[in-house]
């Protein structure tokens, strides 16, 4: 969430959610919790007219699964507060790839998660607001001796963020690599993640693994880094734990500052930096996000930038998770699209303006737009939005 590390507002707010308590009984409390309905849907699969089926499915779909931490975010009642001068706190939930899955869905498109959390209150809750946002949430898992991860977070009248998090460990660090919805990871045409579900066992391991069965199903894999320094012991075992994977990605993502923390301090806004510390050979497409400047794209054959649509920012939670949702969903109806410029631009244009229209209202998920507002935003939008290199 490029936006929030750029202007120091991790911040987010509280929306009204009905959790229905009858829901529980479709929920298996165990280290491999599932519904007894998703196992007997697994199973029959397995026929050879499934199978085919299957496959014209996996031809046709448009599914961008998402997968790594869902929390619950704790934020001061009043801003510009320390945590402990704060009088209260609202409950949001939290969490960057499922922040992604809503955005994609919010515009229309389709999304599945795949995470763990506790068998608790918040963890209820979290699972019930994918389902009432059109995520599918069947990849998610329900642990009983672990609670769902809590995150206090408020943005200081100096302009700091404060963080404290409840993760000792709690469930999104325990979800292993037996419990993944290997099913619905092949389905996907696209699969997302980040970096945070990388720093602790099993959980690192679980990730390793569904990248594996996503890059073999032939999916597209999205990377954002989304660095969260306080989770990682070190600032080294940061940049070394994120670099780990760079190179499977095929399109990544990263905010100017992490272009800084992972090149050690080089400039950012360096082209040649970036295509010569940052860029892979099997990387496709490595974008640059620059707040409410827009972002830069950089391809084999091509780079260039898109400018920000201009907006009045009330907060910035989630305006980075907005952009990739709204990229996502153009990929996932066209793979091929950094392959041409044009198409490229277009799409890039209409990912800032999911980010500009997020950054107009409180809290991310409640902020995250529709297809139509988009659109109705970038009808101002004209040509000089884009700025080409070769």
């Amino acid at each position: 969430m490029d936006r929030s590390s750029k202007k120091g507002s991790k911040l987010a707010c509280c929306f009204p959610v009905i959790l229905d308590r009858s829901m529980k009984s479709s929920f298996k409390l165990s280290k491999s919790s599932s519904s007894d309905k998703l196992n007997k849907s697994k199973s029959s699969i397995c026929s050879p007219t499934s199978l085919s089926m299957k496959k014209r499915d996996q031809e046709n779909n448009h599914l961008v699964v998402c997968f790594g931490e869902l929390l619950i975010d704790f934020v001061p009642t009043v801003s510009e507060v320390s945590l402990a001068e704060a009088p209260g706190f609202k409950k949001a939930p939290g969490g960057a790839p499922a922040n992604v899955a809503v955005g994609i869905a919010r515009l229309g498109g389709s999304s599945a998660f795949i995470g763990k959390v506790g068998a608790d209150e918040f963890g209820y809750m979290l699972s019930d607001i994918l389902k009432q946002n059109h995520v599918d949430n069947s990849g998610m898992r329900f642990d009983t001796h672990a609670r769902t991860a809590l995150a206090f977070v408020t943005l200081r009248a100096d302009g700091e963020r404060e963080f404290m998090f409840f993760r000792n460990p709690s469930a999104d660090m325990l979800l292993t690599e037996a419990e993944l919805d290997k099913d619905l990871i092949q389905k996907a045409r696209i699969f997302h993640y980040g970096s945070i579900s990388l720093i602790a066992e099993p959980c690192r391991s679980a990730h390793l693994a569904a990248m594996e069965i996503a890059k073999k199903a032939g999916c597209i894999l999205s990377y954002d880094p989304n660095l969260r320094l306080p989770l990682w012991p070190s600032a080294d075992a940061a940049r070394k734990g994120i670099l780990s994977i760079w190179d499977q990605a095929d399109v990544i993502k990263v905010s100017e500052d992490e272009i800084t923390f992972l090149t050690d301090g080089e400039d950012a806004y360096d082209d040649n930096v970036v295509m010569t510390k940052l860029f892979r050979p099997n990387l496709k497409l490595l974008l640059v996000t620059e707040g409410g400047e827009g972002c830069r794209y950089y391809t084999k054959n091509f780079h260039g930038r898109v400018n920000g649509i201009k907006v009045t920012a009330v907060d910035t939670t989630g305006a980075g998770d907005a952009f990739v949702g709204g990229l996502l969903n153009s990929m996932a109806s066209d793979p091929d699209i950094y392959q041409d410029e044009k198409k490229l631009r277009n799409a890039l244009l209409f990912a800032n303006g999911c980010g500009a229209i997020t950054v107009t209202e409180k809290g991310a998920i409640p902020a995250l737009p529709t297809k139509e507002a988009v659109l109705k935003i970038l009808d101002g939008a004209t040509s000089n939005q884009i700025s080409p290199t070769h």
